[in-house]
């Protein structure tokens, strides 16, 4: 399953809105700085869609807001 997310770094109050079909909004506390906010953004769509963090990878978007993300083992 792919999804489309705008990731929204430095938030205050972190987490995951769907806006649509396959669209979400994503919240995370960690700067844009090496990494550190894919990272969390790795884990939030882990946690929201029950997979282990093994199975997301964001495939487009690593420097971007907009970020093409695949959840492994969901249809």
């Amino acid at each position: 399953m792919r999804i489309s997310a705008r990731v929204s770094p430095k938030s205050a109050k972190p987490g995951i809105e769907r806006v649509g079909e396959s669209t979400f909004k994503i919240k995370v506390k960690a700067s844009p700085e090496k990494g550190k906010a894919n990272k969390e953004v790795v884990e939030r769509v882990a946690d929201y869609f029950h997979v282990p963090k093994s199975k997301v990878r964001i495939l487009r978007g690593h420097t971007a807001q907009k970020k093409t993300i695949e959840i492994m083992g969901l249809e």
